[in-house]
């Protein structure tokens, strides 16, 4: 379910407010990504994603009265390696940490650009970690004692270690027989972990410094 088609990469929208989907859908077909289908709930979701070839999902986390962070787990459990980006009004860094740790590779608030959303589902469809300027600040401002109370587990610290002796990440791959997948929920859940913030930083931070 991942690999842009011919005509341009293919978004499948989950957002319960039709006014923003149809702005989203105006947004994204100017940059030229096509919006596959649109689902206002998450057992919706999971139904048309059966269904519905798409090459990136674009998650905002208040559906009524579900649990976006729960959905998320979901739609990576049922969609493994099919990248998921999350678009929603909340900014504080728990709901942000929380969703990288359910296995969404981005996350751009709301009031950001357009253009912030658009960089974003090009980021993630390459195969890159995104957090928008505002939730990067948000991860920035907490606590950092958040390191120290959550050190990196073992796969985590391989990870970390292989990527500062200058591994890159499709080696890591093979070196570790992860997905690739795999290895990019890793390094966002390091990122995280250690308030940094995109994947320059994390090998700068990993070839310089031990967490």
């Amino acid at each position: 379910m991942s690999g842009g088609s011919p005509c341009g990469p293919r978004v499948f929208l989950v957002e319960d407010h039709p006014a923003v989907c149809l702005g989203l859908r105006l947004l994204l077909e100017q940059n030229a990504i096509q919006v596959c289908g649109e689902a206002r709930d998450g057992e919706h979701a999971l139904k048309a994603l059966g269904e519905v070839r798409g090459d990136l999902v674009i998650v905002d986390l208040s559906l009524g009265a579900e649990d976006g962070l729960v959905l998320l787990r979901r739609l990576a459990k049922q969609a493994p390696g099919l990248p998921l980006l999350v678009y929603s009004m909340h900014e504080d860094a728990s709901r942000v940490a929380g969703a990288f740790d359910a296995g969404a590779r981005g996350y751009v608030t709301k009031r950001e650009s357009a253009e912030a959303l658009v960089t974003a589902v090009l980021e993630c469809l390459a195969g890159r970690t995104f957090a928008s300027p505002r939730a990067a600040q948000s991860l920035a401002d907490a606590p950092r004692a958040r390191a120290a109370a959550e050190p990196l587990s073992l796969q985590e610290r391989r990870v970390y270690d292989l990527l500062g002796q200058g591994f890159s990440a499709g080696e890591i791959t093979e070196r570790l027989e992860l997905s690739r997948h795999t290895v990019e929920t890793y390094f966002g859940r390091i990122q995280v972990k250690l308030g940094l913030h995109g994947m320059r930083e994390l090998r700068h931070h990993a070839a310089t410094r031990r967490p």
